[in-house]
């Protein structure tokens, strides 16, 4: 189960409480609001795990990308060594080996931002939800705290706003 799933389980129990009356406090099952909890600092560690192994994919592949480059600028280095003898082949091999090394350098450059895209976007979709999960606790905890209402409606209306605007982006 993800962040999010667990978070509006967190918030289903908290707007499901009962009343306790002559108050504006409510009764929480305080066991569920732990197993909720718990279930939550599981699943976090594992999306973190998940952006590190990206990252550690997009170092392998910039390495790859460079080990290529190299291998790339070697042979063409070689090739043209080898035809030193005649100045027409040895100006071909050198353009043939500029164009090589321009191509090396292209893709690695696409290789790399194209991981540092994806990287990015999985941090930032981690960072969202863990923002998400901290406001769900912070209105949690204030509920218990016995927050007035006012205060909670206002924050539920920009968080609320704030999820509208997440939804239309997708």
């Amino acid at each position: 189960m993800d962040v999010l799933e667990l978070i509006d389980k967190l918030d289903d129990l908290i707007h499901n409480a009962r009343a306790v009356p002559l108050t504006d406090q409510v009764r929480i099952d305080r066991e569920a609001i732990y197993e909720l909890l718990d279930e939550m600092r599981s699943t976090i560690p594992e999306e973190v795990k998940q952006a590190r192994w990206i990252v550690k994919e997009r170092q392998e592949m910039l390495a790859e990308a460079k080990r290529e480059a190299d291998r790339i600028v070697g042979e063409a280095r070689e090739h043209a060594q080898r035809e030193v003898s005649q100045q027409e082949i040895v100006r071909k091999a050198e353009r043939e080996a500029e164009d090589i090394l321009e191509g090396a350098r292209q893709r690695e450059r696409e290789v790399r931002l194209g991981a540092e895209d994806y990287a990015d976007e999985v941090l930032g979709t981690l960072e969202v939800n863990l923002g998400k999960f901290m406001a769900a606790v912070q209105r949690g905890r204030e509920r218990l705290q016995g927050r007035p209402q006012v205060e909670e409606a206002a924050q539920e209306a920009a968080i609320y706003d704030d999820e509208q605007i997440e939804y239309d982006d997708e």
